[in-house]
């Protein structure tokens, strides 16, 4: 493995939890949000990961790219039941006195969010090394 690969590695996966940190900030953007009877409330939006290149050379999924990685497959809504509480004076209020609500559980994007930055932060500390590896490397050819 080549540290070109190593760099894009790690940049794919750089750019994979920056798209996560976004859904984050949407989900808890939208935490108590609520919605009018017969309309559908916001459900938490979830990332799906995958591994862009397989280990004998053939590309996930038909890609034509190249670079090895993640890549974001995709988003999916969060299939976790809405809130529903109990305000029969809210105007949002169905006829049996309760609104409805968002499914994001804000401690669950908070453990997210820490889960991200780390992952995040993994990958910053190994495009350091390698890049560490690199001047060692070069300067290991200079002459003296």
């Amino acid at each position: 493995m080549s540290s070109s690969d190593i760099f894009s590695i790690a940049g794919s996966a750089l750019n994979a939890q920056d798209m996560r940190m976004a859904a984050i900030a949407a989900n808890l953007a939208n935490v108590d949000s609520v919605t009018r009877p017969g309309q559908q409330p916001y459900r938490a939006h979830e990332l799906v990961f995958q591994a862009a290149q397989l280990a004998d050379g053939n590309y996930a999924g038909g890609l034509t790219t190249p670079d090895p990685g993640v890549q974001v497959a995709g988003m999916v809504q969060s299939n976790a039941q809405p809130t529903r509480t109990y305000n029969p004076g809210s105007p949002f209020a169905d006829a049996k006195g309760y609104v409805t609500g968002s499914n994001v559980s804000q401690v669950d994007e908070m453990v997210n969010m820490i889960d991200s930055s780390n992952a995040y932060s993994a990958s910053v500390a190994m495009m350091q090394q390698a890049s560490r590896i690199d001047q060692q490397m070069i300067s290991s050819f200079q002459v003296t």
